[in-house]
């Protein structure tokens, strides 16, 4: 009949829809409820697809892409060398095998200290170019928190690090800092002020835990210790070394495994079968 109303065929409904939990993606502002909630923040580091993947699978929050590839991945004594181009270029193959976790790149000594309009570039091309979704600067002096409010400013979210900052490992070397008053009054401001600029979440390093925990009971953002005591409101370790896979490591820091004695024995293995022609094994 003409004008008439054509019916969807019942079977179309027929099949219930399938129920999945979808596991949401983790996101700045998830990090500052689990502060409240209570909830420890595990973060990790990686420098490559392989890594990345791995980590997310573990279900690890926050994957910092950090600066410390240049010492256990590129083979540099400090981070100083690492350039911007390196950094971006392992922060896309991390990036890639994501899928759940906070991917954070740090930007690397010299690629937002001359000026706020420095960092915003170097900070848009890591959201860009690399696909993250936050990036980490070292220090809290007013020029830093300048830089800090004016990336958040333009929708770039931003970690803080204070305390030990290996980039200025020449200035600081690799001590404990905020031993002395005065440097635990500079180190709780700088933490202050990265806070009320807008970081998103702050890392302390290598700093005395009673510090650290003042400082986490203050801040409404959360705080990532690494060497800083059990009350911060996450912890970090580079990744190379929670795999031992480093020659040395901070006295901070915790191996769960020996990948660097298994890699060897399996390499050894490998070329002791090859030596004496028992590998490949003959039909």
């Amino acid at each position: 009949m003409a004008g008439a109303r054509i019916q969807a065929p019942a079977f179309i409904f027929s099949v219930p829809p399938q129920k999945r939990t979808i596991k949401m993606a983790v996101t700045t502002q998830q990090l500052t409820k689990w502060k409240q909630q209570g909830r420890s923040i595990v973060v990790l580091t990686a420098w490559d697809y392989g890594i990345a993947q791995l980590l997310d699978e573990a279900g690890v929050d926050v994957i910092l892409v950090g600066d410390s590839m240049a010492m256990v991945a590129l083979g540099y004594q400090t981070t100083l060398p690492v350039t911007l181009e390196e950094m971006l270029h392992h922060a896309a193959a991390v990036r890639r095998g994501v899928n759940q976790a906070l991917v954070v790149c740090d930007l690397p000594f010299l690629s937002y200290q001359e000026s706020s309009s420095q960092a915003i570039h170097s900070a848009g091309r890591a959201l860009k170019e690399a696909g993250v979704q936050a990036v980490k600067l070292e220090g809290g002096n007013p020029a830093i928190a300048s830089s800090v409010a004016q990336l958040t400013q333009v929708g770039i979210p931003v970690m803080g690090h204070v305390g030990l900052t290996p980039q200025s490992v020449h200035q600081l070397g690799y001590r404990r800092q905020g031993k002395t008053t005065d440097a635990a009054e500079r180190i709780w401001e700088e933490a202050i002020t990265l806070s009320e600029a807008g970081a998103f979440a702050v890392i302390l390093e290598h700093i005395p835990p009673e510090l650290a925990a003042q400082i986490t009971a203050k801040l409404p953002i959360p705080t990532i210790g690494i060497g800083a005591g059990a009350d911060c409101d996450g912890q970090v370790l580079v990744t190379a070394d929670l795999l031992g896979l480093s020659q040395k490591q901070p006295p901070f820091a915790k191996s769960y495994a020996n990948l660097r004695q298994v890699i060897t024995e399996a390499a050894q293995d490998f070329a002791s079968e090859v030596r004496q022609h028992q590998f490949p094994e003959g039909d």
